[in-house]
């Protein structure tokens, strides 16, 4: 699997460069010119500007490189042109752009630091893959594909054990929101069939524990938030699927904790001096007090029914759900 998630990359590269190869076998008549795309009044706009946009586009496939690279070389001739409008305004001036472009910078330059310092990363080992397997069951080989029903109803303190106390009695979630609209309570509610990796990592295990018809309660700045496992069915995921998703994981996991501990070492030698209104203590805020699995109700969305693959598990869907980007 880890060969099919590169090769497409692989040979889109391949086809991009292959792109920039013809162009440039013009002759002798000077490299330059050979590698320019368009002419847009005085400036020029390269083939290495289109190929590091192909680059960072996603799922591109090589055979689609071609027209690609000519919708992206238009998109650019209409981006030079705004440019130089822009430049004949001198809006390159304005303040808020220099102020923009200077964050712009700054990001690009300290994005590229970390990334430098998470070079040095080792890859996990199978050992560590298949331990970081066995003891996530509910996220693989018990993976689940949940239906789940999310009220969030508002209520006052005083009315939470009357209505925790009808919950639990309730045989039915109709019957709970018959309850609810006779008592005149406000709510609203959603419904998702969520996968396993679409589920908060952190709240995953609780909600795994949860049975079909079971429902968790819990407070919500407005009142109580209720979330029902209308059902579920087995999906399971093999290590073999998982691993290039684990390891993937697990360096980034990595990557995020080296860069953490050189940012300490570098604000422990450093003079860092913070001034006027920044330079008294923040003042500690009131973080909402939510049950673990009940969390995981933030996850549920208003419209979502994806359908996971009848062959199992893709890595891509599991790193999304391990935070992976």
């Amino acid at each position: 699997m880890a060969k099919r998630l590169i090769t497409p990359r692989a040979s889109l590269l391949a086809a991009v460069a292959a792109v920039a190869l013809l162009t440039a076998c013009g002759g002798d008549k000077g490299d330059k010119a050979s590698q320019t795309a368009a002419k847009v009044n005085k400036e020029e706009i390269t083939v290495h500007q289109i190929n590091f946009v192909l680059q960072r586009q996603p799922g591109l496939k090589p055979e689609q490189a071609e027209a690609a690279s000519r919708q992206v070389l238009e998109r650019l001739v209409d981006q030079e042109l705004a440019v130089q409008k822009a430049q004949e305004q001198k809006l390159d001036r304005d303040p808020r752009v220099v102020q923009q472009i200077e964050a712009a910078k700054r990001e690009i330059i300290a994005r590229a630091y970390v990334e430098r310092v998470g070079e040095s990363v080792a890859k996990p080992s199978k050992e560590e893959i298949a331990k970081y397997y066995a003891d996530k069951p509910a996220l693989f080989k018990e993976r689940r594909i949940y239906s789940l029903q999310e009220l969030q109803i508002e209520a006052k303190p005083e009315q939470f054990d009357a209505i925790r106390t009808k919950l639990s009695a309730s045989k039915s979630l109709n019957e709970f929101i018959d309850y609810l609209k006779a008592g005149e309570f406000r709510f609203n509610g959603n419904q998702a069939v969520r996968a396993a990796e679409q589920l908060p990592l952190a709240n995953l295990d609780a909600i795994a524990k949860l049975k079909d018809g079971d429902s968790v309660l819990s407070a919500n700045p407005n009142g109580l938030t209720v979330l029902f496992l209308v059902g579920s069915r087995s999906q399971p995921v093999t290590e073999d699927q998982a691993r290039p998703a684990i390891e993937a994981f697990l360096l980034n996991q990595r990557k995020t904790e080296v860069v953490q501990k050189d940012l300490k070492a570098l604000r422990d030698g450093s003079k860092i001096e913070y001034v006027g209104k920044f330079a008294q203590p923040a003042a500690a805020a009131s973080a909402p007090v939510l049950a673990p699995a009940a969390a995981a109700s933030e996850a549920v969305a208003p419209v979502a029914t994806p359908a996971p693959a009848a062959s199992g598990l893709d890595p891509a869907s599991i790193s999304k759900g391990m935070g992976l980007k």
